[in-house]
């Protein structure tokens, strides 16, 4: 019996550009990040926990204005394209 014959779903890494802003001293920011994750959700907490760590911001002050998934080709942080096989 193969592993993939036992019921197990094979999950898919895709990559999401966020495009967003964050409210840091009274003044807002712009951001676009890209990352690759398995789902949407899993990059907006990772965005969340980014900026709110390397800038100090809250939660609250951050607002993701899109999210889109992109052809790994597409992505221009060189990491993402580096960990896509390009």
């Amino acid at each position: 019996m193969d592993f993939w014959d036992e019921g197990v779903i094979a999950m898919e890494v895709k990559v999401y550009r966020v495009k967003g802003v964050f409210e840091r001293n009274g003044k807002r920011e712009e951001f676009r990040k890209e990352y690759r994750a398995v789902k949407k959700e899993d990059v907006l907490e990772r965005v969340y926990s980014e900026i709110g760590s390397k800038h100090r911001v809250k939660r609250n002050k951050i607002w993701i204005e899109g999210v889109e998934e992109i052809k790994p080709e597409e992505a221009k942080d060189p990491i993402v394209r580096k960990l896509s096989g390009l």
